[in-house]
């Protein structure tokens, strides 16, 4: 039997590491296969080319961004917010593929959150030297879902803190086919990335790819 990228180990749980209440990661969840199964995100990135947003404050982001779902995250000078269309082409976001749904739906199941259906799914694409400051996810409108996270390509250092900024974050080396899930009592925890460091992965080359999942409408 062939595995495609975004299949799960059929004969092993995954391992379950413990962050917080409420939020776990998942090592090895997704199995690393066939170039080709990268269609999936790649039919996105055709129809929702990555961009680098720029901040309320005038930033520009260092790390890419692209969205599919029936909203999408967004920030421009105007402030951060879930627009249902892409204000580049003013066209609707592009569907989740049934294939990364159907991976984000079974991680959360695996974590605890069973009947998970996100409906928005933003795609950063990271670089070596960039990175992503501690920041919330506070922008849907419902916190009783969890945020599922997927880290494909190379390996990265998420920082997972607290309630508040000044907590101090704990440093989760993350690898390709690791997944993040945090809700309930975690779900306002504060996270980031690290400055990716330079290397190779043998399906995505000099990039880190991030799907991070969530109930935003």
């Amino acid at each position: 039997m062939t595995l495609g990228l975004f299949d799960t180990f059929p004969n092993a749980a995954p391992h379950r590491e413990a962050l917080a209440p409420g939020a776990v990661v998942l090592r090895g969840f997704v199995n690393e296969s066939e170039e080709n199964d990268l269609r999936a995100i790649e039919s996105v990135v055709a129809e929702a080319p990555f961009r680098r947003m720029v901040t309320p404050g005038g930033f520009r982001m260092s790390v890419a961004m692209t969205n599919c779902g029936q909203a999408g995250w967004v920030t421009d000078l105007t402030g951060y917010r879930y627009s249902p269309t892409d204000p580049e082409t003013d066209r609707p976001w592009p569907r989740i593929p049934a294939l990364l749904a159907d991976l984000a739906v079974r991680a959360a199941a695996v974590a605890g959150f069973p009947g998970y259906a996100p409906d928005s799914c933003l795609i950063n694409c990271y670089e070596p030297g960039t990175r992503l400051s501690l920041h919330q996810d506070r922008n849907e409108r419902d916190f009783s879902a969890p945020i599922v996270s997927v880290s494909l390509g190379l390996p990265a250092t998420f920082l997972f803190g607290g309630a508040t900024r000044s907590d101090r974050p704990r440093r989760v080396p993350l690898d390709h086919g690791d997944v993040v899930v945090w809700g309930g009592p975690s779900r306002l925890a504060f996270h980031g990335v690290l400055p990716l460091d330079d290397g190779h992965h043998r399906l995505l080359g000099r990039r880190r790819v991030n799907l991070t999942f969530r109930r935003a409408l």
